[in-house]
């Protein structure tokens, strides 16, 4: 129990309670709000994705802009993968060989103009394999996914690493649908020596990778490293040139990454998802997905129910497959009993509407929702377990949305509540609600 209890000593200190969120309610700096947007001088070639090409529309379902709010003071672009707070932490870099629409090379998608920033072309020998060391090469995209933490602390504080790593799950996610839609293959790896692939790409402090994937077929080909010659840009900041510090450092969330960065006793899932979607109405989803704000206390089928869940046990195809629990309260599910189930099992019957709600954060949300999700884990990998379950809140969106259900992230709970009423002493790492 103590060596769980100091691993994930960050995970402890970032609880909610009743009497935290009180104590310690969040103030917020909006003169000093980062940016959600990173991008490269001007002199680095763009290519701007046309939609009309599959490799770019591929591109562009993975994260591009799909919706704009404007208020009076700020507009926000909303995109097609969720974020917490709209506050968009994580960036996507990829590596590209022998794809239509694009030159080889290492690119970062600029979300700010729908274009894909040439960091790096490639030689014929070289390839980022080299630098990770994997075997052979690949042909195809190969994914980085980082995170720019203030973006999140800002607002979330110290709970925002947290944040991070489901939003860098969303994104795995969103690759994983993208992926399935345009045929392509979908593969995640968390086991690579991130504090190398760091320095590869000049990233300070401010920023750091959390996950790869491959969307790509491997070739017995080796490649030799590339070295990369990139000036460390901040992804905080509107204008580069500005000599205004947005940032503020937190050594409690840079402490927790440099501590979960290894990977231990990992154990590999080669099975693949076996998703069955009509694939232009899926491709309608993915563009359309929005969280819902309110649910009409009205029921889903158990039609509904049940093909929504067969989709969050397929398998995540990855070099480090934690277990995630799925706890949940049925409330309104046609001839399903109300009550607590743990991976699809009814385990306390009765009707917990009132606990549901009270236990994310007392929002409504959590009660007036035909289901409400809680995912946990007792596993160690804490990098690649959170972002386990951010590839699950995304699938449930997207099952949900996809057959007219809403669907909404609550990433803010009280912890140790959840653990007393699954009577389960474990990490809480996400809840969701559905509904209609």
């Amino acid at each position: 129990m103590k060596q769980f209890y100091d691993f994930f000593k960050y995970h402890q200190e970032t609880k909610h309670s009743y009497h935290s969120v009180r104590v310690f309610p969040n103030r917020l700096d909006w003169n000093n709000q980062p940016s959600t947007l990173k991008n490269y001088p001007q002199n680095y070639k763009r290519i701007d994705l046309n939609t009309n090409l599959d490799n770019h529309n591929f591109l562009y379902l993975i994260a591009g802009v799909n919706a704009k709010k404007v208020y009076p003071t700020v507009e926000y672009y909303l995109r097609v993968n969720p974020s917490a707070g709209a506050l968009y932490p994580n960036e996507i870099y990829f590596q590209v060989r022998n794809e239509d629409g694009f030159e080889d090379g290492i690119y970062h998608f600029e979300i700010s103009s729908s274009n894909a920033t040439l960091l790096y072309k490639l030689k014929e020998d070289e390839g980022i394999e080299g630098n990770l060391e994997l075997e052979g090469s690949y042909d195809g995209f190969i994914f980085f996914i980082s995170s720019v933490y203030y973006r999140s602390s800002w607002k979330y504080k110290n709970r925002a690493f947290r944040y991070c790593l489901l939003d860098a799950g969303h994104i795995l996610g969103s690759i994983e649908a993208s992926s399935y839609l345009f045929d392509k293959e979908f593969s995640i790896i968390y086991d690579f020596n991130r504090e190398k692939l760091n320095k590869l790409f000049a990233f300070d402090e401010k920023e750091f990778f959390n996950s790869l994937v491959l969307c790509a077929k491997k070739t017995n080909a080796s490649k030799n490293p590339i070295l990369l010659d990139l000036p460390t840009v901040d992804g905080l900041k509107v204008e580069q040139n500005s000599k205004e510090e947005i940032f503020e450092k937190n050594e409690l969330i840079e402490n927790a990454y440099l501590l979960s960065s290894k990977i231990n006793n990992k154990i590999v899932q080669l099975h693949k998802a076996n998703f069955v979607y009509n694939k232009e109405l899926f491709k309608e989803t993915i563009f359309k997905r929005r969280s819902i704000r309110g649910f009409s206390n009205k029921s889903i089928s158990k039609v509904e129910y049940e093909s929504i869940l067969n989709v969050l046990n397929q398998a995540i195809t990855s070099d480090c497959d934690e277990q995630i629990d799925i706890y949940y309260v049925v409330n309104r599910v046609e001839n399903m009993p109300i009550g607590l189930y743990k991976n699809g099992k009814l385990i306390k019957e009765g009707d917990f509407k009132s606990k549901a709600g009270y236990l994310c954060l007392e929002q409504d949300l959590g009660s007036s929702s035909a289901v409400t999700f809680y995912l946990t884990s007792k596993d160690k990998n804490y990098q690649a377990l959170y972002q386990k379950a951010g590839i699950i809140g995304h699938r449930l969106y997207l099952a949900s949305n996809y057959m007219q259900i809403g669907c909404s992230g609550i990433g803010a709970y009280y912890d140790d509540e959840v653990c007393e009423f699954i009577d389960e002493y474990c990490m809480v790492l996400y809840s969701l609600a559905i509904g209609n």
